[in-house]
């Protein structure tokens, strides 16, 4: 779903812009049905390569792999004033918990290093 002037950004294609440069975008399926109202599920979804370098003795190693992850962030739902985003509180709880524990103990040690 391409931003429009019928359609303007929400704060998920802004944070799809900020972070694009990371390998991180977000994929819109196709719009289905659900209870008769047509949703556009909403995906967030990263990928990552890596290769082969030389060895400590200047020999040649090759190899190489890659990946890629998906998680369900939520829908785009009509509303009464265009499409609105309703959020997957389910991935959102699982993206929340890793980031305030980060988050927390950031702080903490934030506050040790003042307190010295």
């Amino acid at each position: 779903m391409t931003p429009t002037p019928a359609n303007p950004p929400t704060t998920v294609d802004h944070l799809a812009d900020s972070v694009s440069k990371l390998g991180i975008g977000t994929a819109y399926g196709d719009p289905i049905d659900i209870g008769g109202i047509k949703v556009t599920p909403v995906a967030l979804t990263w990928f990552g390569f890596g290769a082969g370098s030389e060895n400590d003795e200047g020999e040649s190693s090759a190899g190489g792999g890659g990946g890629g992850a998906s998680i369900p962030i939520g829908v785009y739902q009509p509303g009464p004033e265009g499409p609105a985003f309703k959020p997957n509180l389910i991935a959102l709880l699982a993206v929340s918990i890793p980031v305030a524990w980060v988050g927390g103990r950031a702080l903490t040690s934030i506050i040790k290093a003042l307190k010295k």
